[in-house]
């Protein structure tokens, strides 16, 4: 039966066609479909900017759906600008304007210009907090990823205001939080835009809740054989320590290795707690069972355009095959993170073929692990230095570190290479080599000048825990240049030409919790090396700092140093002066370069065979200054200690007496520390207390910060 709706539709349809018919042949559009069709197969010839600086030609066009679809239309037109337009307004230029401007070029095709007027960057003007009484702003600043306006912002681009940030910072406060004693803490915030300065004001209400601490810990298990008592050593949740998500998340990763280093590769742990309000504090169980026999089928890595499938696949201690661990998952995760080749990585989880299967899938997002500049600086020691380099930490793609670099200073040049295989031969042996050619001039602190071109080959390899050790071996040309009359040298002659081969270890004990800003924990290196040919002569060194914090979460962090060094001459005839300790500013403060210590009669340098030092620091924040200066303050106190019994050879020269009437050195000072984009200088105020005659002091010395 046919549906009289329908009938008078399809009626009227015909009659419309058949009056719109002779139409057509006069070239009137057949009720605009000819011209609809003939716009939608306009093409796109090219596409252009003007204007841009904050974005390169290159990142706009991605932004523009026009470029890659070649397809011109008025409404394409459109959302390309407002998608630039929004680009800006994420980075923070409230004030873009994007328009579009079009011309036919003679193929027919369209040529899109699209101007853009950025105006100026609005800022974040300041970060305020309320309700934070357990932690001051400076440190909550700190955790968050954005920043205040401050005279480096042009440089990091981090005080613009973007929701998604802000979300993540929130979190990030949160999580601060709750890894410091507060598990319940609330956060929220609020944005406010000042036309008048062009910028925001934010504003963070935080309800931080009760603070706990870990009361009771304890260990079951549902496994037979399982040595829980081995498991005890992985528990970072000790009684009485202030609550923290990141210790349950750890203790948990580390308990579940540990299983499976015993042969148990499906245990699964979990924590269970149990909040006692009464006493503020929660008391932890560790489950560890059994968990579901599951395998990974396939492992599906995506993103990586540059790296390698096997340097990202090295990173997983499983593989396909092999048994489904959540904790290994996220420890590969970790791993993978620790690269430093990208921005993001992320790991999700599919069914199988089977149902005792799993795929794994890791999405990466690769980012730039090349740099190259130029740089420059002023070291008291060094006067004006500057290097161009050229770095790359994954050549290739294949996670291999690769640096070549030129420097240049009042007292020489420098020429060094160096490449590293992270992972030789498939296993965990870092694998490496370094060649350099160094010159140093003749000054008033160096009465020779020295040419010395060498290289090493050298392997790193974990031994447990955080110890790790470094096989080297390698040789050495030392020339010895003395041809300014004003600087002659009574210990050595020009022409004098040292050769050496050498070859030792390092061993070193790293349990910081940040390498770059540690707070807490001990890293300490020991260093032999046998040095033949020319010479016949074992040197040892050992250095060693720990950190700990004075007031939590103050910034307050204090720290002891300590070293020393002996050489053991099996020649008979003494160090040579090429070979000898040069203690210095990185032994105690407030003496010039090569100014303390043995010294000839003729005021030349000798150095030293025998040394040790202990240092005392305290380093904190600087409260008037805000946090995005990157300045913070230090106070301290050295000691040192040189040997004047066992000198380096003479050469028959006379010992000066001034420079050995005080084997003690001792100094104190302050400190002005900021943490640069070039790395952490630090500018030292130092007051000597002793010293022997002769020595060299100075009030101030500018130098990188090292953690040795």
């Amino acid at each position: 039966m046919i549906h009289p709706t329908k009938l008078m539709r399809g009626a009227f349809l015909a009659l419309a066609i058949l009056g719109a018919a002779p139409l057509a042949g006069s070239g009137v559009p057949l009720l605009g479909v000819v011209s609809a069709h003939a716009q939608q197969q306009q093409l796109v010839g090219s596409v252009l900017f003007e204007g841009n600086r904050r974005f390169s030609d290159k990142q706009l066009l991605t932004m523009v759906d026009m470029s890659t679809s070649g397809i011109f239309s008025q409404q394409r037109l459109a959302a390309d600008t407002e998608s630039i337009r929004q680009a800006y307004d994420r980075d923070g230029f409230r004030g873009v304007s994007v328009t579009a401007r079009t011309e036919v070029i003679p193929d027919g095709r369209v040529r899109v210009t699209f101007v853009v007027n950025e105006g100026d960057r609005a800022g974040i003007a300041a970060i305020n907090f309320t309700g934070n009484n357990a932690f001051n702003s400076g440190n909550l600043k700190g955790a968050m990823l954005t920043k205040e306006t401050g005279f480096l912002s042009w440089l990091f681009k981090d005080d613009s205001y973007d929701e998604q940030k802000l979300a993540v910072d929130r979190e990030r406060i949160r999580l601060y939080y709750a890894n410091r004693g507060y598990p319940d803490t609330q956060v929220t915030s609020v944005g406010e835009f000042d036309a008048s300065r062009n910028a925001y004001f934010i504003n963070f209400t935080i309800n931080e809740g009760q603070k706990y601490t870990f009361g009771n810990v304890g260990i079951e298990t549902s496994i037979d054989g399982l040595n829980t008592n081995a498991l005890t050593g992985s528990v970072d949740t000790r009684e009485g320590g202030g609550y923290s998500v990141s210790d349950l998340q750890k203790t948990i990763e580390d308990m579940s290795y540990e299983a499976t280093s015993q042969g148990y590769a499906f245990a699964d742990v979990r924590a269970r707690l149990d909040r006692d309000v009464t006493n503020s504090r929660f008391n932890v169980t560790y489950l560890v069972d059994e968990g579901a026999r599951i395998y990974v089928e396939r492992i599906n890595i995506t993103g990586n355009t540059k790296t390698r499938d096997f340097v990202i696949r090295r990173e997983l201690e499983f593989g396909e095959g092999d048994p489904f661990n959540r904790s290994m998952v996220i420890r590969g995760r970790k791993n993978i993170e620790a690269l430093g080749f990208f921005s993001a990585v992320q790991l999700s989880t599919a069914p199988g073929s089977a149902a005792d299967k799993v795929v794994l899938n890791i999405a990466v997002t690769e980012q730039s692990t090349g740099e190259y500049g130029a740089t420059a600086g002023y070291s008291t020691s060094e006067g004006i230095l500057g290097e161009i380099s050229l770095t790359e930490r994954n050549f290739l793609g294949r996670g291999q570190y690769l640096r070549a670099a030129i420097g240049a200073s009042e007292s020489g040049r420098t020429f060094d290479f160096s490449f590293t295989e992270p992972r030789f031969m498939g296993l965990k042996v870092a694998a490496g080599v370094d060649a350099y050619h160094r010159i140093t001039d003749e000054s008033s602190r160096n009465y020779y000048g020295v040419q010395a071109t060498g290289g090493q080959l050298r392997a790193s390899m974990p031994i447990m825990g955080d110890l790790s050790a470094t096989v080297f071996a390698g040789a050495e040309r030392k020339l010895i240049t003395d041809t300014d009359g004003t600087y002659t040298s009574l210990l050595l002659n020009d022409g004098d030409e040292f050769y050496k081969a050498f070859v030792g270890y390092t061993l070193t004990w790293n349990s910081l919790d940040d390498t770059k800003k540690p707070t807490t924990g001990l890293y300490a290196t020991f260093t032999q090396q046998y040095i033949g040919w020319d010479h016949n002569l074992l040197k040892s060194e050992a250095r060693a700092r720990y950190f700990i914090p004075l007031l939590d979460d103050s910034g307050i962090v204090a720290s002891v140093r300590g070293q020393a060094g002996v050489i053991n001459d099996f020649s008979g005839d003494g160090v040579n002066v090429v070979e000898a300790f040069l203690p210095g500013s990185q032994l105690i403060r407030g003496f010039e370069s090569r100014g303390l210590g043995p010294r000839i009669v003729g005021d030349q340098y000798l150095g030293a065979t025998m040394y040790a030092g202990l240092s005392a620091e305290i380093q904190f924040p600087i409260p008037v200054l805000p946090e995005t200066y990157g300045l913070s303050g230090a106070i301290w106190a050295d000691a040192a200690w040189i040997d004047d019994g066992t000198l380096p050879n003479t050469n028959g020269n006379a010992v000066d007496p001034d420079s050995i009437d005080s084997p003690w050195r001792t100094s104190i000072g302050a400190s002005l520390i900021w943490d640069s984009p070039f790395g952490p200088l630090r500018g030292d105020f130092a007051h000597v207390l002793n010293k022997s005659t002769d020595d060299r002091t100075q009030l101030f010395q500018l130098t990188l910060q090292t953690l040795l």
